[in-house]
């Protein structure tokens, strides 16, 4: 896997255009992976935006190296983006380290209908919702969560027509969790680190990341 950083220059007007809808950024990212005698590419690719040092970041993590000329050209501040392996860093996440982490999702509930099969999808609006919606996937994703020591830090509705302006709109609740994890399971953990958590993914969400390990 190889994790990719690019800083984006919000004064430019397609990339403060992206950063309302990220559908944009999707476009530009499946780009960066195409090549003219295979066409689009199939393989796992997860991204989100970021900050760092105060500038937004587009952070991408997929399974071979981008070329990000196009989206540099559109969103970017000029500079190159940066290219790392993913898999030594993969390679020492162990079971019961705790790991400082961020993840932004779309946390969702499927309500049933009358006959009990799945129906409308609804989105978690409330603090206590999206907590506990990331609490109830922790186990099975190889982690833990203490109540107190992890948070929303951010959410946001995004919406925007898909395609064109005749396209179907599409419309979600991006959130932003932030705190200490607990890896329980370290095999499941680096799936859940590769595969992300949650819908819409294309769009900006499912990247869960770690830092180095807490006390």
């Amino acid at each position: 896997m190889v994790l990719t950083k690019m800083i984006l220059d919000p004064a430019k007007r397609r990339c403060a255009m992206a950063l309302a809808s990220p559908n944009l950024l999707h476009g530009a990212i499946e780009d960066a992976f195409r090549s003219d005698s295979d066409g689009w590419s199939s393989e796992r690719k997860l991204w989100r935006l970021d900050t760092l040092n105060g500038r937004p970041v587009l952070l991408l993590l997929s399974e071979s190296r981008p070329d990000l000329t196009s989206a540099a050209e559109q969103f970017g501040t000029g500079g190159k983006w940066e290219s790392r392996s993913y898999d030594a860093f993969l390679s020492g996440i162990r079971t019961g380290e705790r790991r400082r982490f961020r993840l932004t999702a779309n946390p969702v509930i499927a309500k049933k209908d009358e006959t009990g099969k799945r129906g409308k999808v609804l989105s978690h609006v409330t603090v206590a919702q999206q907590e506990k919606w990331l609490a109830d996937r922790a186990v099975k994703n190889g982690f833990s969560l203490v109540e107190d020591e992890y948070t929303v830090t951010a959410s946001r509705w995004v919406s925007f027509r898909k395609g064109n302006e005749n396209g179907r709109q599409v419309s979600f609740h991006s959130v932003t969790f932030e705190g200490i994890l607990t890896v329980t399971d370290a095999d499941a953990f680096r799936k859940t680190l590769c595969e992300g958590i949650g819908r819409e993914k294309a769009y900006g969400c499912g990247l869960l990341t770690v830092l180095g390990n807490e006390p």
